[in-house]
């Protein structure tokens, strides 16, 4: 499956953005799909996951209460709205996804890069 995700941009502190995860592939519906995050000098860490049927969603800490994941499944597409935003989410975000996992991906598509300025 190849991946390709969007939507990012530069927003103020307290704005909100849209990423989507388009994905190729007729069995997407079948694939756990991720979003992580790297900051500029920092490590690559988790954001968020959606099992395949859309079931199941898990956040991190960080984001909780202000991320939500969600999928189409029909579109072959994975959103990440990102809301309150703040100026430690500025990164750049990257969508992955796995038939066998939630946590270990296999596939990975390229970044999109999302400024909060403060």
């Amino acid at each position: 499956v190849q991946l390709q995700a969007s939507g990012g941009g530069l927003v103020q502190a307290g704005g909100s953005l849209r990423l989507s995860c388009a994905a190729s592939g007729r069995t997407f519906s079948s694939y756990a799909v991720g979003w992580f995050r790297q900051a500029p000098g920092k490590e690559r860490e988790f954001v968020a996951a959606i099992s395949w049927s859309g079931g199941s969603k898990y956040f991190a800490d960080s984001v909780k209460g202000r991320f939500t994941i969600s999928r189409d499944n029909a579109k072959n597409t994975v959103s990440l709205q990102m809301n309150s935003l703040k100026a430690e989410d500025t990164a750049a975000y990257y969508c992955a996804a796995d038939q066998e996992s939630l946590w270990d991906y296999k596939y990975w598509g390229q970044g999109t890069l999302v400024t909060v300025s403060s």
